[in-house]
């Protein structure tokens, strides 16, 4: 399948955005609402996936300080090559604004995948929506998609 990928504005997009952060996040994932919609929506380089028929499918955003977050993609399209559309975008984004590094923060259980795509830890553990996090970095010219998933 194709999937297609727009940078989108938050103002303009919010309902769909949030539609699909919703879905994913909240009732599939049980994070509270409260957590999904934060200050940096506001701020941050949003991308909308769709499919060959041109329904949403698919979110993520580039934060100001170069964090990829709020990766979302409905049950029924998550596969390799929509990750892949969604990631590769959102680091050809990050490389128009100069980043050298970008930065996701996963779940303990997802940090040895991540070390093994390039990715080093950042800090210390942290909680986030009562889950323990670790943040981490990859230089934005080697970012790989395999390790991504759901990423709040």
């Amino acid at each position: 399948m194709n999937y297609h990928v727009d940078r989108v504005s938050w103002q303009k997009t919010q309902g769909q955005l949030r539609q699909i952060r919703e879905r994913v996040f909240v009732y599939e994932l049980h994070l509270p609402k409260e957590v999904e919609f934060d200050q940096h929506d506001k701020t941050a380089e949003h991308v909308l996936v769709r499919d060959e028929n041109q329904c949403p499918i698919g979110t993520g955003r580039l934060c100001c300080d170069g964090l990829i977050s709020r990766i979302a993609i409905i049950r029924s399209h998550r596969n390799r090559e929509a990750y892949q559309s969604l990631i590769g975008f959102l680091s050809i984004l990050a490389e128009q604004k100069g980043y050298e590094n970008v930065f996701v923060q996963c779940i303990l259980d997802e940090v040895p995948t991540f070390l093994k795509s390039g990715f080093s830890k950042q800090g210390s553990v942290f909680m986030e929506a009562g889950i323990p996090r670790q943040r981490m970095k990859c230089p934005v010219k080697e970012i790989n998609s395999e390790p991504f998933t759901m990423l709040h």
